[in-house]
Formats: C-alpha cells, sequence, structure tokens
C-alpha cells in the first residue's frame, strides 16, 4: 500500500513540475505550492461551510498559506499542527483578537515562522471543536481520498481530535489542490485515512458525496511503529511508551 502510495506522488510530483504549475520551493517531497492557491482560498472563503465557522485547523504547508491568512483576516481562529507533533503541546493557536493586538498582520502571523512566534501552545485536550478541517494533498480523487507528502500527520491530527470529540460529523474537510492534482482513477486507501467533503481548486469546488461516513474513529496502534509512538509525546503519553529525546 505504503510502495503505491508513494508510486502516485512521484508521479504526481513530475507532472506538476513539468506542466511549470508550482511555484517555491518545488513539489518534490512536499505538499505542493501549486500555481493559483491563492485564488483557490478565496474560493473556499466563499463556500457556507467557511462562513459558518469559527475555528479552523490547518497544515502548515505553503499552499495552504493563503487559506490561513484568509481565516485570520475574517476573524477564524486558527489551529496549526508543530512539526512532527513534536511537542507536548503539539499545537499552535493564532487568535486574530490576540493579532489585532499586538499589530501583527494575518499574513505574517500565518506563516510557519509566524505562527511559532505569535501562536499559543496548546494540548490537544485544549482545543475547541473544529468547524473547518484544510489539508494539504499531493494527490485526491473524485471520492475524496487523498494522498499526502508521505508523513502520516495528517492522519494522526484527525485521529487524536477524532477520538476527543474535535472532530464530529459536523465538520467540514476540505483540501485546497491544483486541477492536476484531482485524478479520476481510484487512489491507495487505509483505514486510518480520511476523506476529504470539498475538493478546491482554484476554478471551483466540487462537493464530494458521503465523505463523511469514511472517517476513522481514532487512533490505530496497529498502524503505528514504536519508534513513531516514542517520537510524538501525545501518543507516548497515551500508550504508556517512554518519549524519545
Amino acid at each position: 500500500m505504503q510502495v503505491a502510495k508513494h508510486a502516485i506522488r512521484l508521479e504526481m510530483w513530475d507532472r506538476l513540475s513539468a506542466a511549470r504549475v508550482v511555484a517555491f520551493p518545488g513539489a518534490k517531497g512536499r505538499i505542493p505550492n501549486f500555481v493559483g492557491a491563492g485564488e483557490a482560498a478565496r474560493r473556499l472563503a466563499e463556500h457556507p461551510a467557511w462562513r459558518a465557522g469559527a475555528t479552523l485547523k490547518a497544515n502548515p504547508d505553503m499552499p495552504q498559506l493563503p487559506v490561513r491568512a484568509a481565516a485570520l483576516s475574517a476573524g477564524v481562529r486558527v489551529y496549526m499542527a508543530v512539526p512532527r507533533l513534536a511537542r507536548e503541546r503539539p499545537f499552535l493557536l493564532l487568535n486574530p483578537d490576540a493579532l489585532a493586538d499586538e499589530g501583527v498582520s494575518a499574513r505574517t502571523a500565518a506563516t510557519i515562522r509566524g505562527s511559532s512566534r505569535h501562536g499559543v501552545p496548546v494540548a490537544i485536550g485544549d482545543l475547541e471543536h473544529l468547524d473547518l478541517v484544510v489539508c494539504g494533498s499531493v494527490a485526491v480523487n473524485g471520492d475524496g481520498v487523498r494522498i499526502g507528502k508521505g508523513g502520516g500527520y495528517s492522519d494522526l491530527e484527525f485521529a487524536l481530535a477524532r477520538e476527543l470529540g474535535l472532530i464530529d460529523q459536523r465538520t467540514v474537510i476540505a483540501t485546497t489542490v491544483h486541477p492536476l492534482q484531482v485524478l479520476d482513477a481510484p487512489l491507495p486507501e487505509t483505514g486510518h485515512d480520511f476523506r476529504v467533503d470539498l475538493l478546491v481548486t482554484p476554478e471551483g469546488i466540487v462537493a464530494v458525496p458521503g465523505a463523511v461516513a469514511h472517517r476513522p474513529q481514532g487512533v490505530s496502534r496497529q498502524d503505528l511503529t514504536p519508534e513513531k509512538i516514542a517520537a510524538i509525546p501525545v501518543l507516548a503519553a497515551r500508550f504508556g511508551v517512554p518519549a524519545s529525546e
């Protein structure tokens, strides 16, 4: 399964690079920073799920920077995971009211460096209910099946939040991608993968019927190596494993 997923990543990175639809820092090994990411963010900001939400969890990758900045500008509280969930408080809260008091722009705060400076570290149990989750993808299809860059951290964040009821049936899951990243073919999928409800491109939004029925209920230990559990404090505490240094 992992081999099949990685083959799709390699093919997609090559396709996007050849089509010259990625900006700095490129595609390979990353969630591709696709041309049109800003327009995709604007499309998402027009969707009812955006207007109805007060809390957003977003991945920290470059192509979703316009989404994070737009959310903060709209007064939405944004949660971002720290790299590799490597802290005991593995999320950063960006509060638009606090940022305004500090005179920090939404765009600055929404960057990785800005979030580490201006975000408030938060434990998983202290997150609010998440109205909207935006994730990056390397590839996605019309059924809402997505493939990330291979670390598995988005799936872990989803599973942990799901166990605590922070993500439920009301939560809308979206991904912003270039049209070339949307495939017609089936994609490999495991039990711990989640599907997205909205495919957002610079050209428009496609709603995925029934994606909500394919949400994992929580963390599956059998899908995790002992090394990964030890490297992520929240998992080490959950499973009673000594955390790595």
